[in-house]
């Protein structure tokens, strides 16, 4: 078996089973234990996926500051923000959780009827601070400033009196074995938190996000209503996805 094929077959295993045993996979491929460190070695090198004793997990996405995160694929993140925006409908209400895209959902929310919108960030609160019809909840707390959303436990107790009918979820890393994580044990907790208030919860999904796995776990991908991801990810990349039975809606120019 050519290397090539290999790792081909290791990240067909990794996204299939969340992980990859070293052991298991040699004996499968009838090859050494040796062969496949040194592969899995190889491809840990090349961020394909993160290497422990014993095999490997999901590549762990890289966590910039909520400023950084501002430059990642903004044309991308303004399609889904628009596309997520149409879903809001008359006088229902929405919780927006912090984030660079869910900030493009605020910016293009609809402009001709009300609606209440509940969130957690100050920066998504600032961006509706001129919107002629939307009403504004700001959940107070502790600030957590890589992110700039509040957390603790005044945050959940006010987040715990509201029901939103719709909740547009931010997550760094999308896995169909490992589900939605982040980075932060706190932060995920307000987000299941907020999940489990409102009646429907989508995800938006850009490429760099799918199959990885943050540290702190905040849902099973089947706990979402739906992924809204770009139009040119593979329906490779999706079938895993799809097979988990959650609606995914593409989102093209």
């Amino acid at each position: 078996m050519l290397t090539g094929q290999r790792r081909t077959l290791i990240l067909d295993i990794l996204r299939r089973d969340g992980q990859v045993i070293a052991k298991r996979i040699a004996d499968d491929f009838g090859l050494s234990e040796d062969t496949i460190r040194r592969d899995l070695r190889e491809m840990a090198a090349e961020r394909l996926l993160t290497r422990v004793h014993g095999g490997a997990l999901p590549l762990a996405p890289e966590l910039p500051d909520f400023s950084a995160r501002r430059g990642v694929s903004p044309d991308v993140k303004r399609q889904l923000g628009a596309f997520a925006a149409k879903m809001v409908q008359p006088r229902r209400t929405v919780f927006l959780d912090g984030g660079t895209t869910t900030a493009e959902i605020a910016r293009h929310l609809p402009r001709s009827f009300a609606f209440t919108v509940v969130t957690h960030s100050p920066t998504i609160a600032a961006e509706l601070e001129h919107h002629p019809t939307a009403e504004v909840i700001l959940i107070g707390g502790k600030l957590y400033k890589h992110s700039m959303v509040a957390t603790g436990a005044a945050a959940m107790a006010a987040i715990s009196l509201v029901r939103p009918d719709i909740f547009f979820l931010g997550v760094t890393a999308i896995h169909p074995v490992h589900g939605l994580s982040t980075g932060d044990f706190e932060e995920a907790a307000i987000k299941r938190h907020i999940a489990q208030c409102s009646a429907e919860t989508y995800v938006m999904a850009t490429q760099e996000k799918l199959d990885a796995a943050s540290p702190c776990h905040i849902l099973p991908i089947r706990a979402v209503s739906g992924m809204v991801v770009p139009s040119d990810i593979t329906e490779a990349s999706l079938a895993p996805y799809r097979s988990a039975e959650v609606p995914i809606f593409a989102v093209g120019d």
